[in-house]
């Protein structure tokens, strides 16, 4: 019978990280993920957001093909891609927080005696690092936001003078409003969102991995790319579904003034109320079929960077 002889290289254990190169490797992973997912699903938040926060009463969009149609009409394609380069510096920032917690937390929650994560605490370390990237992310998504709002009011309001030249004096003259508090608008509807949704995301793709290598007799890293890709696809949906109207209400805190004496909402009750009055239930899903359709690929390829990368470098 022939039997195989490994070589030294071969049969020596693999070398385990130190924890300073495990901090590492979770940055980068991360970070690569966020350019990722960025170039990927920009587009479709764009068109999100548009639709999310364009007046209720004079809307500019009848509906998300009429916004790409006329967000390319108006602005070519480089306006799907409107303010990339911030949100990209941002999500490589956000990212990297997002699955450096995620990481630290899924190694945290192990059981030491089986060395194996048990299913509730995959969702457990999801809502953690959602929660924890919450305060990268929300500055971000509130400047976005603030930004999307000019490119809407330009086209519904006569002689519109933008407020803002670009992220740059925008960002300096929320500071000059109340400090870093400013960024912070809807912080507390956004914590609402990410730590359930984020729980959903993150723990629905391990699962769906673990099980998938349990199916093939093979470790979790060895399974083929494609079983990554259908877990983030996955993970993306079940982030986006059932939140979404918190999302929505999310959209529209962070798109009001941030001025104290232009303010329309005082609370999360009183725009989900303002909001309600608006267009019903109906109101709250705006914007979500691009969201849906940026789910599956934008995820697919965020969740399939940072695993991979974790697992191989």
């Amino acid at each position: 019978m022939h039997q195989v002889i490994k070589t030294e290289k071969e049969a020596a254990p693999k070398k385990q990280r130190t924890v300073i190169q495990k901090l590492c490797v979770d940055i980068i992973a991360g970070t690569i993920a966020g350019i990722n997912v960025t170039l990927v699903g920009h587009p479709f938040d764009t068109l999100k957001v548009r639709l999310q926060t364009q007046p209720h009463d004079k809307p500019i969009y009848d509906g998300l093909v009429d916004c790409f149609k006329k967000t390319l009409k108006w602005e070519g394609i480089g306006g799907l891609y409107k303010g990339v380069s911030s949100p990209l510096i941002g999500q490589m920032f956000f990212r990297a927080n997002l699955f450096l917690a995620y990481f630290q937390a899924k190694r945290t929650l192990t059981a030491n005696n089986t060395k194996k994560l048990t299913t509730f605490n995959m969702y457990v370390a999801g809502g953690i690092a959602w929660g924890w990237g919450a305060i990268c992310e929300c500055p971000i998504d509130f400047l976005k936001t603030q930004l999307q709002i000019q490119i809407i009011k330009s086209k519904t309001v006569k002689d519109f003078k933008p407020e803002y030249t670009g992220f740059g004096d925008l960002a300096s003259k929320v500071w000059k409003i109340n400090g870093i508090r400013s960024f912070y608008q809807g912080f507390p509807i956004h914590l609402m969102r990410n730590i359930p949704a984020g729980a959903l995301h993150l723990g629905s793709f391990e699962q769906y991995r673990v099980y998938s290598a349990k199916r093939l007799n093979c470790e979790v890293k060895e399974l083929p790319i494609i079983y990554s890709l259908i877990g983030g696809g996955i993970g993306g949906i079940l982030y986006w579904v059932p939140i979404y109207p918190v999302d929505a209400i999310k959209g529209v805190m962070q798109a009001d003034s941030p001025y104290k004496d232009k303010k329309k909402f005082n609370g999360i009750l009183q725009a989900a109320n303002y909001m309600y009055s608006e267009g019903g239930i109906k109101r709250f899903y705006k914007g979500f079929t691009p969201c849906l359709l940026r789910a599956i690929p934008a995820n697919s390829v965020l969740l399939l960077s940072s695993s991979w990368l974790s697992e191989h470098l």
